[in-house]
Parts: structure tokens; C-alpha cells; sequence
């Protein structure tokens, strides 16, 4: 039976979001209890996956016994099982602190909690393209009605843009998609890489032109310039527990990048006109999120654009394209996302407790639990700033030590003066809400056992990514590796080398 445990990311939230969604009349509590019960399931899962993917184990698992090229097929290797666990521990964070009362403001929210997590699961999992375009669009139908949770004018706006946007870009996956079948006659990832290195003339460049939209839209979907001017006001304006999930959301597109570049077009000529959209494209990405982080009036606001520059630092590292640069943004991938979970959090309670002022950066009554949220909020800015002796700066210092030549004299710099306006920022928006001398005091609004533990399950984190740094770098690099050995994976699951059955890899009829 373990075979078949490789589909529960995608069946777990299925079935709890059907439930959640049929029980819409269950009270507040049950319905907090099964989504936390859910999310924890989840976990286990995810980290059990992450345990069998590390012992370099690939697994393979076809519905309904159909193979490749012809049936669905999931698969699972380092990458697919990293960015399973750290969907599950952002979730768990998220809904936890949801459940102090973020989730009664509208209809549904657990339902369409899990509904996304499926999306985002099953894409994660996913050896076929058009059902990559599947999920996609359950995990955006998902967000749309989560990103408009509770109402409001602002809220709506941005979710209208938002939505408005994501359809153009699902539009042009579909065009894709159609290219590339044309050109090719499948959508399986491994078939269609197989296909793509015996082309030649014509269809090499209707391939091309189907690959380089496909880049186009999963830039849309990471918020990569110049496709990112959507992401500051809709992510400021989501609720923060949906903003908080949302920040996996961009990581979506930088995975779906990794994959198709690394599966698909490797050794292609198409790889070379990827590598330099995403270089050029993610240092321009850091250079104007650091300004946009300078610029910001607003806490929410603020995180947003470091989202972007993770984005941008995320992307320029793919482009490096060596093993050592691909497992040190894998390194930086957790932190980043986490860390950023996490601020959006601690803004929602600064700003329960500052009255109308919110989390604009003015002058506001004093915070009931400055205490508290200083030390949450300092320990956040010193991690998303990049600073020593958190996860941040080794992050950043495995990027850099693994850029090369010309590209140091591009990368460096960038990161080290987006980090220098990344801790400016905290700095000031901190200095405004714990330092400064106010009168007044709220007597409400005070921070509640679920959205404590729903932050500090996100902080610890950055402790531990340091703490653990030897085991998760080695787990990173050798993902990386893994990612330069597209042949293996082909080989593997199109049978050329063992047979497929029932999500194993047997020779001969023997199990392996």
C-alpha cells in the first residue's frame, strides 16, 4: 500500500475541502478542528514523502493503472517532495492563525483553505502538463474567492485585477499548451522531452515559440518583471492568513519554470533564450522590489515587495543554471517563503492593535503587546533583511559564492543593496510602531493563542534552517543534482529502463 500514498497531498484536502464545503453549516469550532486535523495530516505526509524523495528514492504512481505516456501520472523526486513539506508548514501556520477569528468574516473559508491546497499540491505532483493547467486553475479558483474573504472595497478591487489578469495568463497557457501539442503529439513532461530533442527545423521553432510562452506565463504566475505591478495591492488587500499561503503562490511559477527548463528543454536551443529572460528579468526584479520596499507607506505593502525581491533573487539564481546555484536558491526557498508567511501575519496584529492607523507607517496609539510583537517583528526583520546569524544570510552567501565571472559583478551588488534597503525599511516601520512615543493605549485587540502559535510555527523556521543547515544544504544540492539528470527520469518513468506499475519501479517482476 505505500505505493499509493504519493497521491494523499492531493486526496487529503480533496476530501476535507468536499466535506468542509457540504458541512458549511457546522459550527465555527468543528470546522476550525477538521482543517487543523487536515493540515496536520498533511504535514506528516508531505515530511514522510520528504524522508523517501531524500534517501533518493523517485517515485512514480499512474491512475488507474494507465502508464505514460498515455495515462495521468504523478511523480515525486527532491523537488516535488521539498515543495510539498513547505506548502504543508506555511498552511498549518496560516490556518491556525485563521482560526482566531479570520475565518468567520465570510462563507467557506476552510473549504476553499483545502480546495487550494489541493491545487497547489497536485502541481506539485504532476508529470503532465495540461494537468499542470488543471491545477493551476483549481488552486486560482481557490484564491480568488479567498483573496475576497470578508469583503471590502479595497479588497475587491484588487481581487477584480487579479482575477481579470490570471485569466489572460491561463488563456495564453492554454495557446501554449495547443503549440506544443501540435508540434509534438504529447503533453507528458518526459514524452515531450524525449520528442523535443530529436526535433529539427519547423518544429523545432513551433516548439520554441510554445516553450517561450510558457515562460511568459509562469513569470505571470512568480510576479516576475515586468508582469509583477498586480502583485503589491493584491497581496496587500487578501486577508493576512490568505496573504501569508499566497506568498508559495509565486513559488508556484519559479517550480514550474525549474521543472519544464530542467525536464523538458535541457540542452535545447531554447534554454538559452530562458536563461537570459530569467537574468536579466530577476535582476530587474530586485533592483525596482528594493525600491518599491523604500517607497512603501505601508507594512503590508512592505512585505509585498520583499516578496518580489525573493522573487527576483529566486529567478537570477535559476539563471545561473550550475548545480551549486540551483541547490542554494533551494536553500533560500524555505526561508524566504516562510519568513514572508510569517510578516504578513505579525501585520495583521500590529494593526488589530493600532486602531484606524492599521499598518501605515504614522502615528498611532501605543501597542498593547509591544513587547511581544517587537520581539516577533525583530526577529522576522533581521531573518527577511538577510543579516547573520539567521537562515537569510546564508541564503544569499551560497548565491552569491555560486555566481561566476561577469555574473558576480551583476549579482552581488543587487542582493547586497536589496538587503541594505530591506533592513532600512524594517528598520523604519519598526521604529514607528514599538520605538516612537505615543498617547493612548488600545484595550483590544489583543493577540490570541492561535495566532501566536500560528507565527511562531512559521518563525522557528529561520533558527532551525541554521541549525540544520549541513542536512538541508546537502538535501538542496543533491536535488539540484538530481534536477542536471533529466535522462533518468525519462528513462524511468517511460519504461525504457524498469517497468511502471502501480507507482513502483520493478525489473523483472521483482520489486525495487
Amino acid at each position: 500500500m505505500s505505493q499509493h500514498l504519493i497521491i494523499l497531498p492531493i486526496l487529503i484536502p480533496m476530501i476535507g475541502a468536499l466535506a468542509l464545503l457540504i458541512a458549511s453549516q457546522a459550527s465555527d469550532t468543528r470546522r476550525r478542528q477538521v482543517s487543523s486535523a487536515l493540515c496536520v495530516a498533511q504535514v506528516l505526509v508531505a515530511a514522510w514523502l520528504l524522508a523517501v524523495a531524500g534517501g533518493g528514492e523517485m517515485l512514480f504512481y499512474a491512475l488507474g493503472n494507465w502508464h505514460a505516456p498515455f495515462g495521468i501520472v504523478l511523480m515525486l523526486d527532491r523537488l516535488s517532495a521539498l515543495m510539498l513539506t513547505l506548502t504543508a508548514v506555511l498552511a498549518l501556520g496560516s490556518v491556525l492563525f485563521a482560526c482566531a477569528g479570520e475565518d468567520a468574516r465570510g462563507s467557506n473559508f476552510h473549504g476553499l483553505f483545502q480546495l487550494q491546497l489541493m491545487g497547489l499540491n497536485g502541481a506539485f505532483l504532476t508529470g503532465d502538463l495540461f494537468n499542470l493547467f488543471v491545477f493551476f486553475e483549481i488552486t486560482l479558483l481557490a484564491s480568488y474567492a479567498l483573496m475576497m474573504h470578508g469583503g471590502g472595497k479595497e479588497r475587491i478591487g484588487a481581487g477584480l485585477h487579479y482575477v481579470i489578469l490570471n485569466l489572460a495568463g491561463s488563456a495564453l497557457f492554454l495557446v501554449a499548451l495547443g503549440v506544443l501539442y501540435g508540434a509534438t503529439g504529447t503533453l507528458n513532461m518526459a514524452d515531450m522531452a524525449r520528442r523535443v530533442a530529436q526535433m529539427s527545423g519547423d518544429q523545432t521553432a513551433l516548439v520554441t515559440a510554445g516553450a517561450l510562452l510558457l515562460i511568459v506565463v509562469f513569470s505571470l504566475k512568480a510576479a516576475l518583471l515586468p508582469l509583477y505591478f498586480w502583485l503589491p495591492r493584491t497581496y496587500a488587500a487578501a486577508p493576512a492568513p490568505v496573504a501569508a499561503l499566497f506568498a508559495i503562490m509565486t513559488k508556484l511559477g519559479l517550480y514550474a519554470i525549474l521543472r519544464v527548463q530542467s525536464l523538458i528543454f535541457a540542452d535545447t536551443p531554447v534554454a538559452e533564450a530562458i536563461t537570459a529572460w530569467l537574468w536579466w528579468a530577476g535582476l530587474a526584479t530586485i533592483a525596482l522590489a528594493a525600491v518599491g520596499v523604500l517607497a512603501a507607506r505601508d507594512l503590508r505593502t512592505l512585505v509585498a515587495y520583499l516578496v518580489l525581491v525573493s522573487v527576483g533573487t529566486l529567478m537570477a539564481g535559476t539563471a545561473l543554471g550550475s548545480i551549486e546555484a540551483i541547490g542554494a536558491l533551494l536553500y533560500y526557498l524555505p526561508h524566504t517563503t516562510l519568513i514572508c508567511g510569517a510578516l504578513y501575519l505579525i501585520a495583521e496584529m500590529i494593526g488589530q492593535q493600532r486602531g484606524k492607523a492599521g499598518t501605515r507607517l504614522v502615528r498611532a496609539r501605543r501597542l498593547y503587546q509591544r513587547h511581544l510583537l517587537g520581539g516577533m517583528f525583530l526577529v522576522a526583520a533581521v531573518a527577511v533583511a538577510g543579516l547573520p546569524p539567521l537562515a537569510g544570510a546564508l541564503g544569499k552567501a551560497l548565491l552569491m559564492q555560486a555566481a561566476e565571472g561577469s555574473a558576480r559583478l551583476w549579482l552581488w551588488p543587487l542582493l547586497l543593496l536589496a538587503g541594505l534597503c530591506a533592513l532600512i525599511a524594517m528598520s523604519r516601520a519598526g521604529s514607528v510602531f514599538f520605538w516612537a512615543s505615543y498617547k493612548g493605549e488600545v484595550d483590544s485587540g489583543r493577540v490570541s493563542r492561535p495566532q501566536l502559535a500560528g507565527v511562531l510555527w512559521l518563525l522557528a523556521s529561520a533558527p532551525l534552517l541554521v541549525a540544520f543547515a549541513g542536512p538541508v544544504s546537502g538535501y538542496t544540492q543533491a536535488t539540484a543534482e538530481q534536477l542536471a539528470e533529466p535522462q533518468a527520469v525519462i528513462a524511468r518513468l517511460l519504461g525504457e529502463s524498469p517497468a511502471l506499475q502501480f507507482g513502483r519501479l520493478t525489473i523483472e517482476g521483482e520489486s525495487r
